[in-house]
């Protein structure tokens, strides 16, 4: 399973490694290897988030996130991106923007990290808005208790995480806005702005997804049921509409995913600049990490590992609220990758400590319930 799973990671792997020794001698191979390990370490919540989502989707669609999704990842996010984030700042073509890239690295650099404010807005409110959705939201397990059930008694007004995240946003652009450390200058109304559309996104993106998803939810508890031959004659008149229904709300939650790995692509883009400008070696090293993702994503799934470790979901939403936190802090404070990294790290490793705790106390070897959901998987 291993090497069905992350086969074409380690080929990508080979491939791109070798590539960057060809091209850029044993320090572009080492700089490429640098970035694929940071990616890792920064998105490693990324994947147990996407993985919570992901099952619910068949395994067609599960192939679908691992090829057009990674396309996406690393040729949309890790290349083509920070491009249209220089052509929208300096007012320019793409490919005026793409010789810019290629020729003036510097500025290039530049102007990419002076929409930071812009980026780090739009991304911190959207994965803000994902960790307070599932903290006000009630659910069978808790991790920390004392935390999650009375907030999740408060959250059941609906708006409340709306309010909470346009609450923060507020008081980032009264605070860390108007003394950006890039871009120079008040950036209070780009903050506003950007923080807004993040939000926008996230409800009309994460809205339909959830909309079809029930819907299609409702369809399978009603067939179930089986009232009468009735509706067994509408379902099975009726298959190709459901067969829709499941591929609309796969493709919503796949546009969901696609955002939210946009989101956390974001840290990683910026970050990438203190180690290169060269968007060739950034594309390939970041694109190396995000095929790990992607398939430790599906590993997860397809293992069962959320079912087996309860607590890991919550310990990737919290990590996600940091992560949130952390993008909004940089607006106007310099944080280094290695303590969002190890942030996220340490929050996911806390929640499996606990999760495997919580195991044997209920007379569980944890491997046992793996076994079980690899059998289930058929893989």
């Amino acid at each position: 399973m291993l090497l069905k799973t992350f086969g074409w990671s380690f080929a990508i792997t080979a491939i791109g490694l070798g590539l960057a020794g060809v091209l850029w001698g044993w320090q572009g191979l080492a700089i490429v290897g640098i970035l694929s390990i940071m990616e890792i370490s920064l998105s490693f919540d990324n994947a147990v988030i996407n993985a919570g989502i992901l099952r619910k989707m068949n395994a067609f669609w599960q192939k679908i996130f691992l090829t057009v999704g990674i396309l996406v990842a690393v040729f949309g996010m890790r290349l083509v991106f920070p491009v249209v984030i220089v052509a929208l700042t300096a007012k320019m073509g793409p490919i005026e923007a793409v010789q810019l890239a290629l020729n003036d690295k510097a500025r290039y650099q530049e102007l990419v990290t002076g929409a930071h404010p812009a980026i780090a807005a739009f991304g911190g409110i959207f994965l803000l808005m994902i960790f307070l959705d599932f903290l006000f939201e009630g659910r069978e397990h808790t991790w920390l208790s004392w935390i999650e059930k009375p907030l999740a008694k408060i959250g059941k007004l609906d708006t409340l995480s709306i309010i909470v995240a346009l609450a923060v946003l507020l008081v980032s652009a009264v605070t860390v806005a108007p003394h950006a450390a890039h871009g120079g200058g008040d950036k209070t109304t780009t903050v506003l702005l950007a923080g807004i559309a993040g939000l926008i996104t996230y409800l009309v993106v994460g809205g339909i997804s959830g909309y079809f998803e029930g819907r299609l939810e409702d369809d399978e508890a009603e067939e179930a049921d089986g009232e009468g031959a009735a509706a067994v004659e509408k379902k099975s008149g009726g298959a190709g509409s459901a067969v829709g229904l499941a591929g609309k709300a796969a493709f919503f939650m796949f546009l969901y995913l696609e955002v939210i790995d946009a989101s956390f692509s974001f840290d990683g883009v910026i970050g990438a600049f203190a180690i290169t400008n060269d968007i060739f070696a950034m594309a390939l090293g970041l694109g190396i990490g995000a095929m790990y993702i992607r398939s430790l994503t599906v590993f997860l799934v397809r293992k069962g590992t959320l079912d087996d470790y309860v607590y890991l979901e919550h310990g990737a939403h919290y990590a996600i609220g940091a992560l949130g936190g952390i993008l909004l802090v940089t607006i106007r404070y310099e944080i280094s990758e290695v303590v969002t990294g190890l942030v996220g790290v340490v929050l996911i490793a806390l929640s499996f400590g606990s999760s495997v705790l919580r195991n044997r106390r209920e007379g569980k070897s944890g491997q046992a319930p793996s076994a079980q959901a690899e059998v289930r998987s058929g893989v």
